[in-house]
């Protein structure tokens, strides 16, 4: 189950070695974003990628639920039009187990119609902490409602483990958005650049900017840091925030950033290993995503986390935590652009693995025991 370019950004390669397993039959089914010509119909790229490989065969669902809001009512009503396009689905496939990744909202959905259907779940992503963001009780929810799960840090085992879940339904994996940096060679500067369209500067900052939506105002933050960015001199590349309440006004507020500026661009959408080649050649990564987090540090690319959406997550020396306070925002990033602070974070070692989770993953999930020992937990009490 896929809803954004972020998650199938990390489940590609999973896809991929699941594909290809003669014991599998795989379907996978993108909804929400994924649909929306808004945030660039990246579920196209789903099909796109199972037409390019002469090897990969698997079923595509498409079920539309994004509601045409940018408010928490519409993420809310987002919840129950998904709710009742996935209950009929996983009604007609009812497939021995679904898997759900990460704690986007929409991923409510199919964990209640599955858990009603006694479908089992495996979750990818579980036992993290972003503090400024429902995701976190999202995530929290969709652990207890599976059947197994795959951690992305040692840290976030324990705490699966520390919410009663059964030590031999939990694996450490790593994260799945490494694996493109151990499985594909990045695109050189001049590569990307000429896939752009356009050059790209040593010192260019790339802008990714959420709403805070554990906020009432999910934009509270929003003003401090578009101030910041307006006074960083220098190219700024923007890519699109998520589809959360507030994102429309955040794509304004970039546009209006880049306006002025002949070399800034704002960029809706990129597959993933293009969005890993222009990180890597960037000069730093500022925002609340989690890619500044997890992806960055692999890369020796400097991060300004800003504000409390990703509060709580754990990050290498790379990541400069900052307030959403323009001024602190500046200082962070000039120290984040200056060459003794981008030596001091070469060869750092990630809470995130090594790469290799897809293999991980695909090789539990086919040896996972179906039937009632999956399905039933502590089965030490019947």
């Amino acid at each position: 189950m896929t809803s954004s370019r972020a998650d199938y950004a990390h489940v590609r390669w999973l896809v991929h070695d699941l594909s290809r397993n003669p014991k599998v039959e795989l379907q996978v089914i993108a909804l929400g974003p994924h649909l929306s010509p808004l945030f660039g119909h990246t579920g196209e790229s789903i099909a796109h990628a199972r037409g390019k490989s002469r090897v990969a065969s698997f079923a595509i669902e498409q079920i539309e639920c994004l509601l045409d809001s940018d408010t928490d009512v519409g993420m809310a009503k987002t919840i129950g039009v998904a709710t009742l396009g996935v209950a009929d689905t996983l009604a007609r496939l009812r497939p021995d187990l679904l898997v759900l990744i990460a704690d986007r909202y929409e991923m409510l959905a199919p964990a209640a119609a599955a858990l009603a259907l006694r479908i089992p779940m495996a979750h990818i992503e579980g036992g993290e902490i972003t503090v400024g963001a429902i995701d976190d009780a999202v995530r929290n929810a969709l652990t207890k409602m599976s059947h197994l799960h795959f951690a992305c840090t040692r840290k976030a085992v324990e705490r699966i483990e520390a919410m009663d879940e059964e030590p031999w339904r939990v694996t450490f994996s790593g994260s799945l958005s490494l694996d493109t940096l151990r499985r594909e060679r990045l695109l050189t500067k001049l590569q990307l650049e000429n896939r752009l369209g356009w050059p790209l500067t040593r010192r260019a900052v790339i802008g990714i900017y959420h709403p805070v939506t554990m906020m009432q105002d999910t934009l509270n933050e929003a003003d401090e840091v578009f101030d910041a960015f307006q006074a960083i001199s220098g190219q700024l590349i923007f890519v699109f925030p998520n589809a959360d309440a507030g994102s429309r006004e955040l794509i304004r507020k970039a546009e209006k950033c880049v306006a002025d500026r002949r070399d800034s661009r704002i960029l809706v959408n990129l597959d993933h290993r293009t969005y890993l080649s222009l990180l890597k050649h960037a000069g730093a990564l500022v925002g609340n995503s989690s890619s500044g987090i997890i992806e960055s540090t692999p890369l020796g690319v400097p991060a300004v986390n800003v504000g409390i959406r990703q509060l709580g997550r754990e990050h290498a020396a790379n990541v400069i935590d900052t307030p959403a306070n323009r001024a602190a925002i500046l200082a962070a990033v000039r120290r984040a652009l200056s060459i003794p602070f981008r030596r001091s974070i070469r060869n750092l070692t990630s809470a995130y693995g090594e790469g290799r989770a897809a293999s991980i993953v695909a090789k539990t999930l086919v040896r996972a025991p179906l039937g009632p020992k999956l399905l039933f937990k502590h089965t030490e009490l019947l």
